[in-house]
């Protein structure tokens, strides 16, 4: 069984840099990468495109395609290069990865899906796993869905994790399509009770701990996305209230960590904006965030900014800290 919590993978952003910076914060938490296509991490540079750090683990590997030789390929090359679990995304809506035939439009395609899934269970060892929808444009359907569920299982996946809404493949955006689509929770609790030798993980819409108690009452595991993306400090409260971890970082603890990484990081020829995008949000709802996000948006964003900015960062830390603990 994985970790209760986990961080969704969302394309630009949950990349090495963000899923280190993460890891600082959380100790036990499931992360996964952007999704990567089949033929980027057959053909592509891996060292680029898939190489992570051993601190960011537990980590899987979230894939898009529909060829069965080709998922097949890249399942063996995810256990190859270390990773804990590979995803195949059969839900997102984008037109670019329907154009692909891959993600979300897949649910219109269960013996495809099915296939696919038997061919990278026999290509590796580790965990092959699924993220998909409860539905898509006008099929919000129990039966369909638990049908879907049911095949892609029998094919040797145990671990779903439902976004609790449909996707409209044709007319919305896939930011649109993460807001206007109802959310249906009532009907992944269904398909959990109805498939109790599955792990169900549920995702959409979690942003606090509250609901992370209630649909761990009803599901074996959370899924959360943007609420952490924008809230990275988020997870410390996930790691002492659902994990029971007392010894959290503090934000000032993890920007100095920071600063470490992005000297490494530059000296091996990494941007300093390519990491410090990321944290943008470490002091959301704090005293100090503006002061926090202007200095990273005047001196830290742009392609050519210079490490030494990011060592004066331990000023602006350390005023907020203080403010803070005024404050408290």
């Amino acid at each position: 069984m994985k970790s209760t919590v986990s961080v969704a993978p969302m394309m630009d952003c949950t990349d090495r840099h963000d899923r280190f910076f993460l890891r600082l914060i959380s100790k036990n938490v499931m992360l996964y990468s952007e999704m990567i296509a089949t033929k980027s991490a057959i053909h592509g540079d891996r060292k680029k495109i898939l190489a992570f750090s051993p601190e960011e683990k537990p980590l899987a590997l979230q894939v898009g395609g529909s060829d069965k030789k080709e998922l097949s390929e890249v399942a063996k090359i995810a256990e190859d290069m270390g990773y804990d679990e590979i995803n195949i995304n059969l839900g997102c809506p984008s037109k670019k990865v329907q154009k692909n035939m891959f993600g979300a439009c897949l649910m219109k395609e269960p013996n495809l899906v099915s296939e696919c899934i038997d061919s990278m269970v026999n290509s590796c060892k580790i965990p092959v796993t699924a993220k998909t929808r409860i539905g898509f444009d006008d099929v919000e359907n129990y039966d369909y869905l638990n049908s879907f569920i049911n095949k892609i299982s029998n094919a040797g996946c145990k671990t779903i994790i439902l976004h609790a809404r449909k996707a409209i493949l044709k007319g919305l955006t896939p930011k649109e399509n993460l807001k206007i689509p109802k959310l249906n929770y009532p009907m992944v609790y269904k398909i959990k009770n109805k498939n109790k030798d599955l792990e169900i993980i549920i995702n959409g819409g979690i942003t606090n701990i509250e609901q992370i108690k209630e649909h761990l009452n009803n599901c074996d595991g959370v899924m959360i996305g943007r609420a952490i993306y924008q809230n990275p400090y988020f997870l410390a409260e996930i790691e002492n209230k659902i994990f029971n971890n007392t010894n959290v970082p503090s934000r000032s603890e993890i920007a100095e960590k920071l600063v470490e990484y992005v000297k490494h990081e530059v000296k091996r020829g990494t941007r300093v904006n390519q990491i410090m995008r990321h944290t943008i949000g470490l002091y959301h709802g704090q005293n100090g965030a503006y002061k926090w996000k202007r200095y990273l948006s005047d001196n830290m964003m742009a392609r050519d900014s210079d490490f030494q900015k990011a060592k004066h960062i331990m000023t602006i830390v350390q005023n907020n800290e203080k403010v803070n603990q005024t404050i408290a």
